[in-house]
């Protein structure tokens, strides 16, 4: 079995997340997905979720087999605690590949790190985008 793994923050699920984990799931047949920690997101992002609400959201759709946490220290290190076949990167994520490499060969795995090159209507489906317009009813 071909294990994938994607990360990031999910809080507001939308369409582009679910053309990502989509696309993601043609690399492997199993697709877990790391739901990062609210510390983590916080900073980045602002949230809305918490960190539990949305890893069950996420653990919810069917095109995940499994929904996990983040390590609460190091980023790069709750991903290959899941000895990931794949790792896919989405097109806009802010992730340090090279560090992410250097990690995967220090630790013998075998992963390959997947850009995805494609979005899902990016300028309509993005988180950034999603929360603005929500400011702008408010």
């Amino acid at each position: 079995m071909k294990k994938v793994v994607v990360c990031g923050c999910f809080d507001l699920l939308h369409p582009g997340h679910l053309f990502f984990f989509k696309e993601a799931k043609k690399h492997g047949d199993w697709l877990t997905v790391l739901v990062a920690r609210d510390a983590h997101s916080v900073r980045e992002h602002g949230l809305v979720f918490d960190e539990l609400t949305r890893k069950q959201m996420v653990s919810e759709l069917k095109i995940v087999d499994e929904a996990v946490l983040g390590d609460s220290e190091d980023k790069i290190e709750g991903v290959l605690k899941l000895k990931p076949d794949v790792i896919v990167l989405g097109y806009d994520q802010k992730f340090d590949v090279v560090a992410l490499e250097k990690a995967i060969k220090e630790k013998g795995l075998m992963t390959k790190v997947v850009r995805l090159d494609k979005a899902f209507h990016p300028d309509e489906y993005k988180s950034r985008i999603i929360k603005q317009k929500l400011k702008e009813l408010v």
